[in-house]
């Protein structure tokens, strides 16, 4: 016992005049290796948001330290997904917002334009890309894909054959939703894959790339479905996958409404009070009330007694009572700006402005109406990006190699050329100015101080410079073989 003391005492010498005090006891060590830093006379900072107190312990009750895959786990998904899809379903303002954002970002669809030195090539694949685009529909399943990101967080797209459709290339795209892609608890029993390398659904190699998709036979919701938890294993290059990654490590997405629903929820629950209490006020036509007290000298009636009364009658009412009406204060004064506040919001987490979200730009005027409007396109170029990127590249290569493969469709020297090389660019619908005078004296100068080109100018229009300039040049030789005269600059001025 005295030993010990003495070397507590000797131990406490040797590091009382370090930065840190260490717990000496070899076995408390090995439960708990803490190292606690002791300050001298600095200065100790603190953050208020890492306090817990009596005040905030409720609000921050749910927060916790789980990774991006444990957060988002399968039940978790599940229930996200099936709640923002009712709200999409049954709320007027969800399904106006989803829409809006598909057809703002696919709108009539992509058009491709190849980069390279060979111009009849080029015209070539164009062509024969746009005519198996329209077979397909592939401007219609990319506002599918648009609006199961927005409602269900992510959308898989299948790569396959379909001999029915019209087009020399067979291939086609067939859409998964995100119920579909999941590993059953039998499929995670026999598979020879580690855990850590399969994520519901899909398998990960050692760097992390998926290399595997599991998809179920029939759709977990389907009525009467055999088998339903019977998979089929795809390989990962046949399989897009399309969500928007928001922490390192996520493997599936959530709804991006996800901070809406309760938003959503409130708007409607507000509305329907608000209708309800004003139907209440407006089914009493009249009731019948005194000013005299308990034990006053007005004739006793009936409480709550329904009296029905006729078109233009007169009545004599009983001794000390006076006939009233229920005022109606529903809707309040307060009404629009609560909704207008709580779409605000709601909008909020998909960069949508206000008057985008609710169709209505009264309380707008030019400026605010654009500035509102450069923050939201930004956002939708940047989606566009990312649906070139990781969606209509690996389309246009399963594309190009299906392609090849058919006789005399495309010349032979892509054959033996990488699909890296290949340079191209996406077009997508431009979106209208709101002022096309003050649009069009803007381009004039950009282009008069050589501050922009043409190619650019035509591509924010969702334009090709190449195509409108050739289909320019004909209509000016047209003109001036009819006899007619272009337009002059002070007329169109």
């Amino acid at each position: 016992m005295f030993g010990f003391l003495k070397n507590f005492f000797a131990s406490s010498r040797a590091y009382g005049s370090g930065d840190y005090v260490r717990n000496i006891h070899r076995s408390d060590y090995a439960r708990s290796p803490r190292v606690v830093p002791v300050t001298r006379g600095g200065v100790r900072g603190r953050y208020d948001a890492a306090t817990t107190n009596d005040e905030n312990r409720r609000h921050w009750a749910a927060a916790d330290g789980l990774s991006a895959n444990a957060a988002n786990q399968p039940n978790v998904r599940r229930v996200l997904r099936n709640r923002a899809r009712y709200e999409v379903a049954n709320n007027s303002y969800a399904r106006g917002i989803v829409l809006t954002l598909a057809n703002d970002t696919v709108g009539t669809g992509p058009r491709l334009q190849l980069l390279t030195d060979d111009d009849a090539t080029n015209n070539i694949v164009e062509k024969a890309f746009e005519q198996w685009c329209d077979a397909v529909d592939l401007a219609g399943k990319l506002r599918t894909m648009r609006m199961a990101k927005a409602e269900s967080g992510e959308c898989f797209i299948l790569l396959t054959a379909n001999p029915q459709i019209d087009s020399p290339v067979k291939l086609d795209i067939r859409l998964i939703e995100a119920d579909q892609v999941a590993t059953t608890s039998q499929a995670a029993a026999g598979s020879k894959v580690p855990t850590n390398n399969l994520t519901d659904g899909i398998v990960f190699d050692s760097h992390g790339n998926p290399v595997q998709y599991h998809i179920l036979k029939y759709h977990p919701g389907e009525r009467g479905a055999l088998d339903e938890l019977k998979h089929d294993p795809v390989p990962a290059a046949s399989v897009i996958h399309y969500f928007r990654a928001d922490r390192p490590g996520q493997s599936r997405g959530i709804p991006e409404i996800t901070p809406a629903l309760p938003l959503f929820a409130q708007l409607r629950r507000y509305t329907l009070a608000v209708i309800a209490a004003a139907e209440t006020a407006a089914d009493f036509a009249a009731v019948l009330y005194t000013d005299a007290p308990a034990s006053g000298e007005a004739e006793s009636i009936e409480p709550m007694d329904i009296v029905e009364l006729e078109r233009r009658m007169a009545t004599v009412l009983p001794g000390g009572w006076k006939l009233g009406q229920v005022a109606a204060e529903q809707p309040a004064t307060t009404y629009a700006e609560f909704k207008q506040q709580i779409l605000n919001e709601i909008a909020r987490c998909l960069n949508m402005p206000f008057n985008v979200a609710a169709g209505n730009s009264s309380g707008y005027n030019y400026s605010s109406g654009r500035l509102d409007h450069q923050v939201y396109f930004k956002s939708i170029r940047v989606e566009q990006e990312q649906i070139g990127r990781v969606v209509l590249d690996r389309i246009l290569r399963a594309w190009l190699e299906e392609a090849i493969l058919v006789s005399d469709f495309l010349p032979l020297w892509l054959r033996t050329t990488p699909f890296r090389e290949l340079e191209h660019q996406w077009f997508w619908d431009g979106a209208e100015h709101v002022d096309p005078n003050k649009e069009a004296n803007a381009q004039a100068t950009r282009l008069q101080s050589n501050t922009t080109t043409l190619a650019y100018e035509y591509a924010r229009q969702g334009r090709d410079w190449e195509d409108e300039l050739r289909q320019r040049a004909k209509e000016m030789a047209l003109m001036k073989e009819l006899g007619l005269s272009a337009p002059s600059k002070a007329a169109a001025a």
